[in-house]
């Protein structure tokens, strides 16, 4: 007898959050979070690409499930720093794994690309 595929309804709470958790910026931020607290241009520097707008939703998104605090330091000009929670440390550990797994497979990906291109470049086009 075989398990049934889990399914995952619209209203479904962990769809929503594993969005949010599992989108490019917010893997990488927490990744860059794992040394320590950083101010907003320290953590952009680190991802190349990203543009100030969507660090700044990224990082709300982090704050509001309870991954990322921030903490408003009081100079002049006022600075805000970053830093991983303990329930985003938590998750350090499975984002680690994952990171692990896919550079550990980085070739294969490369030969399944390579693979399908060419069989997408051998087919007939409408």
């Amino acid at each position: 007898m075989s398990a049934e595929p889990e399914r995952f309804p619209a209203a479904c709470p962990t769809r929503l959050l594993f969005d949010q958790i599992s989108d490019k910026w917010s893997m990488m931020v927490l990744t860059v979070l794992d040394g320590g607290p950083l101010r907003f241009n320290a953590i952009k520097r680190h991802l190349e690409g990203v543009s100030q707008k969507a660090l700044t939703q990224c990082l709300r998104r982090l704050e509001r499930n309870g991954l990322v605090s921030r903490t408003v330091i009081p100079v002049s000009p006022v600075a805000v720093e970053y830093e991983i929670t303990p329930l985003g440390r938590a998750l350090q550990r499975p984002l680690k794994a994952l990171h692990d797994w896919m550079l550990e497979h980085l070739g294969e990906f490369d030969t399944a690309r390579e693979v399908f291109d060419a069989r997408m470049a051998s087919q007939p086009h409408d």
